[in-house]
């Protein structure tokens, strides 16, 4: 029956994280204007670096803006109105970010669909008044595109990201166009179940998830169900070397490097 490939977008096709990071600032501005008062560009540009390495953490694209605003109360002490960010450093954050979401998110009276709301519409006024330079605040990975266009598998997207941008991505930056009806993305549901979706709809094929998140190929095997599938950690996504060397002590991941990944999908 061949080969099927289930792919994250964000960091596994795309590093994203340029654009993601630009466009929390923007929604962050309109969200707590006041904020940005004393903010320059010489601390904007160093919330914009502190974001790559943070970047790891962020499993939907609204909790960048989360990201943008602890980083600023981490930086300039007048703005705190969290008590998580007395002595917080980026490494902590790494460390501890799925405790501290909940609390910030409270202390700052925000809900996460108020959230997801905006921080697509900024993307939607970003892509509207100038989609040339939304597009080029993204970049596919290397040999991606390619092996995408190429590719004799059947090919899902499995993300968290909106259809909408991970298409507009997709056709602009590689030149492939998706059926939508392979694009699950952000309301799709948790992906252990949308990877029960597919695997019920193609039985008789080789089954491939490739991700970056650690975290979500480890709920991958907590499901009995999805033993089928083989999983893949890409290592040039968003992830940390911690990660990393946990993933190669579980027996049932395989540690995939983008060259491997590109030559497997074609």
């Amino acid at each position: 029956m061949g080969d099927l490939y289930a792919l994250d977008f964000d960091g596994v096709i795309c590093d994203s994280c340029g654009e993601s990071s630009l466009s929390a600032v923007k929604a962050a501005k309109v969200r707590w204007p006041a904020l940005f008062n004393g903010v320059d560009s010489t601390l904007e540009s160093w919330v914009l670096d502190q974001m790559r390495i943070v970047r790891p953490v962020v499993e939907t694209g609204y909790e960048n803006l989360l990201l943008v605003r602890l980083l600023l109360e981490m930086r300039v002490p007048s703005m705190r109105k969290s008590s998580v960010v007395e002595g917080l450093t980026v490494e902590g954050i790494l460390e501890r970010w799925s405790e501290l979401k909940p609390v910030i998110m409270e202390q700052w009276g925000e809900n996460r669909d108020g959230l997801i709301d905006l921080f697509g519409k900024v993307r939607d006024e970003w892509m509207d008044q100038d989609l040339e330079t939304w597009i080029g605040a993204n970049r596919l990975y290397p040999g991606v595109g390619d092996a995408l266009k190429f590719s004799s598998s059947t090919v899902y997207i499995v993300t968290t990201k909106q259809n909408r941008f991970a298409d507009a991505l997709l056709r602009e930056l590689a030149g492939v166009t998706i059926p939508p009806e392979r694009i699950f993305g952000l309301g799709s549901g948790p992906k252990v179940e949308v990877l029960k979706q597919i695997q019920k709809k193609h039985q008789g094929y080789k089954l491939h998830f490739l991700e970056d998140r650690l975290a979500t190929l480890k709920n991958v095997i907590k499901e009995p169900e999805l033993d089928g599938w083989n999983l893949y950690l890409g290592d040039w996504g968003y992830n940390t070397q911690k990660e990393r060397e946990e993933a190669a002590r579980i027996s049932r991941i395989q540690s995939l490097q983008l060259s491997d990944f590109s030559e497997k999908l074609k």
